[in-house]
């Protein structure tokens, strides 16, 4: 039956034990006449029509799977994971520069974003100096920046952030009590699970009322980070909107021999109550 053919009842016809019945995998229908004519002459193959059909096919799904893993990657790195290097030591011991951390897109979105969460942010105007991405070249620039955008080189920190979430929107976030810490909602927390080495909850004294839809942020290595408490002035007033948010560093990959996952430290904050008025 050729490809043509409707599907239907096959003939009556006298059954000739020497032909193959027609349902047999590969063999066309009809007489000797059809397979010679499928069959390519000789000297076709014999010109290099053959090898050179093979080398094009090759070329083009090697193409189609080139081109499909880069719409993956780029896929992957807009709505579930995005990796970010670190340039500064601000969230020293937490991380140090030259990781690479792995960031969660699914956070703020399907997710929740809780205090004791590591993010990373987009700077919401001036907590970073104006940034200059270095000039590789016409070729080089063309190639970090593709790279970049399918997610298969890490993203510059130019003008992203990465902090510990302090304070969700509604808490009230304020330092120091009478033994130096960090207090949210009325209740000290103590961070020394994550503060850097010989670090202090903070050398200033304040005293924050989260907004809605905004999130308070402090760096691990507390006297070397220009985190929300450093930035009233600015645009946001020291607050991170959620918007700006890309998502909450899970793990680190890079190097090799520091990989391993971030926890929340959900216990440092198990017993802050809910800002009032919240809904329960």
């Amino acid at each position: 039956m050729a490809d043509s053919d409707p599907m239907t009842s096959a003939p009556d016809r006298p059954e000739d034990p020497g032909r193959p019945s027609d349902d047999v995998v590969g063999r066309p229908h009809g007489d000797d006449d059809a397979v010679r004519a499928a069959t390519p002459p000789a000297h076709a193959a014999a010109s290099g029509d053959a090898p050179r059909s093979r080398s094009l096919g090759l070329l083009r799904e090697t193409a189609i799977i080139v081109v499909s893993a880069l719409v993956l990657s780029w896929l992957i790195k807009t709505f579930l994971v995005q990796a970010f290097y670190i340039p500064s030591s601000s969230m020293e011991d937490t991380l140090q520069v030259g990781d690479r951390v792995m960031v969660s897109r699914l956070v703020p979105g399907p997710l929740d974003v809780n205090r004791g969460d590591i993010v990373v942010f987009q700077d919401p105007g001036g907590w970073l100096p104006p940034f200059e991405e270095p000039d590789r070249g016409p070729v080089g620039n063309a190639v970090r920046d593709a790279a970049t955008f399918v997610g298969l080189l890490p993203q510059d920190a130019g003008d992203h952030l990465i902090k510990r979430v302090v304070g969700t929107p509604g808490d009230t976030v304020a330092c120091c009590d009478d033994q130096g810490r960090v207090t949210v909602n009325g209740v000290a927390v103590d961070e020394g699970e994550y503060l850097a080495a010989g670090a202090v909850p903070s050398q200033t004294d304040f005293e924050h009322e989260v907004p809605a839809d905004m999130l308070f942020v402090m760096g691990d290595n507390r006297q070397n980070s220009q985190d929300s408490r450093y930035n009233t002035g600015k645009p946001g007033g020291g607050f991170v909107p959620l918007d700006n948010v890309v998502g909450n560093a899970w793990v680190i990959m890079w190097p090799f021999e520091d990989a391993r996952l971030l926890r929340n430290p959900s216990d440092v904050f198990a017993d802050v109550p809910a800002p009032e008025g919240a809904a329960p």
